[in-house]
């Protein structure tokens, strides 16, 4: 698999020696300054400077506007007899000042990157400039039992850059084939510590959905007489894989400002740009799938999506992730064709075949220290399956070795793969669900025949 990416781009960029080279105005930063130091009390320059990422040079002019309008004290805290000894606090008109700024925005992090240098930097390392092969997908793939045909229908999509529908029963491993796909995102990323957007600060790196990729180069080197890149970008980070299931809203699709921590929170899909975005579930959110999906129309055909502030304004951002939706439901039953025509793909997942689901029972069986007994799989096959209709579902093997196993502990004997044990299993696990099955059959005979007798058509033909 191979990358496409410019040579230039804002994360790989010098730190800024001066105000002007950070695009944030100074006043802005003044007030950054302000609410650290509120939130911190006594704070020496390289710690200063270390928080808010931001290099000396850049800082020691918005400390001197500090102390110029008395809002900041210098205190020397040390006997070196040098500059580290001095600590930087607010008096009381700078604390009545930050609190102020808090109270309108209580972010007190690294310095924020411009909206545009993000909206550069996205896409730079665009999820659309990916290249997946057939090779890719085999060795991303591996130790995964599926079939052939879906796993190539899921890399061709990969290459698209469109949205993929992944359907089928409960059970058949939609969600785990969704997950699945991030192991076919190469390369490192850089997102930044936050954004700001017409003076407002909206907190962008999460490290639960931003995490380091293992073996990743040091990004930080040489060249320019040392001089370090921006410290406002974290690098070296995996593509993102964000998943959400029946508790997405609307209105977690939308820039959120909480009135109580006066904080921004971006949306789950905005975190996962340059990734992948699974809705799992589709359907079983709170709101419909039609009102869903319509709020994924723009963004999925045009690249972009469109939040707004607290205040109102309205602005754009990239669309840049790969959206996967995985669900119980057949397409056309939970949208209509406007929408439908902007899926890529849609794929099913079907059950396993035979070969397949006895590939699975045997893994379950050696992760949980069971030997595997073919003739007590035949009897599962023939004698439960078949006999109760039940199809041949990824999930089931696991489950039921999982049964074999509680059962055996409960006895204090080695768990062992028989008739007895499975049938045990099998009855637990489905809740009887063949004996419910034949009973349903029994009276929709029953009422077969009551309809025969008191139908006098029907009794006439008859004779």
């Amino acid at each position: 698999m191979t990358t496409q990416q410019t040579t230039e781009s804002p994360a790989e960029a010098r730190a800024p020696r001066t105000t002007e080279e950070t695009g944030l105005p100074f006043l802005f930063l003044v007030e950054l300054l302000s609410k650290v130091l509120f939130q911190r009390g006594q704070v020496r320059l390289p710690e200063l400077a270390s928080h808010v990422k931001l290099s000396i040079s850049v800082i020691t002019p918005l400390v001197t506007h500090l102390r110029n309008e008395k809002l900041c004290e210098v205190t020397r805290s040390g006997n070196s007899g040098t500059d580290a000894d001095l600590t930087y606090h607010l008096t009381e008109a700078g604390t009545q000042r930050a609190i102020a700024c808090l109270n309108r925005n209580s972010y007190a992090g690294p310095a924020p990157v411009t909206l545009a240098a993000y909206v550069a930097q996205m896409e730079a390392q665009s999820v659309r400039h990916l290249h997946v092969t057939r090779a890719d997908v085999q060795a991303a793939f591996h130790d995964v039992v599926a079939s052939p045909h879906v796993l190539d229908q899921l890399g061709a999509a990969m290459n698209s850059g469109r949205a993929i529908f992944i359907y089928g029963q409960a059970g058949s491993g939609k969600t785990f084939l969704a997950e699945r796909l991030c192991g076919l995102l190469r390369g490192a990323i850089a997102v930044p510590y936050a954004i700001m957007i017409d003076g407002e600060v909206v907190p962008f790196h999460d490290p639960v959905q931003h995490r380091p990729l293992s073996g990743a180069a040091p990004a930080e080197d040489g060249g320019e007489l040392l001089r370090p890149l921006d410290p406002r970008w974290v690098r070296g980070l995996q593509r993102p894989t964000a998943l959400t299931g029946g508790e997405l809203t609307l209105e977690m699709l939308d820039l959120r400002f909480d009135p109580n921590t006066r904080l921004y929170q971006a949306p789950p899909h905005l975190k996962a740009n340059n990734g992948i975005f699974i809705i799992d579930d589709l359907g079983r959110q709170r709101c419909s799938p039609l009102e869903l999906m319509n709020r994924w129309i723009v963004p999925m055909d045009r690249g972009v999506d469109y939040l707004s502030l607290h205040t109102g304004l309205v602005f754009q951002v990239p669309f840049d992730v790969v959206v996967v939706f995985s669900s119980n439901f057949l397409p056309e039953r939970l949208s209509d064709g406007a929408f439908l025509r902007r899926l890529g793909y849609k794929i099913e997942v079907p059950p396993q075949s035979p070969a397949e689901y006895e590939q699975l029972f045997r893994q379950a069986c050696a992760q949980y220290g069971i030997a595997f007994d073919a003739a007590a799989f035949d009897y599962l096959l023939s004698g439960l399956h078949a006999k109760d209709e039940t199809p041949l579902l990824a999930c089931y093997p696991r489950d039921l070795i999982r049964q074999v196993r509680d059962l055996a502990r409960y006895e204090s004997t080695p768990p062992a793969l028989t008739q007895r044990s499975l049938d045990w299993a099998w009855h637990n696990y489905f809740a009887g669900a063949g004996a419910r099955r034949v009973a349903a059959e029994q009276q929709k005979k029953e009422r077969e025949r009551r309809d025969t007798q008191t139908n006098p058509l029907n009794q006439g033909r008859q004779g």
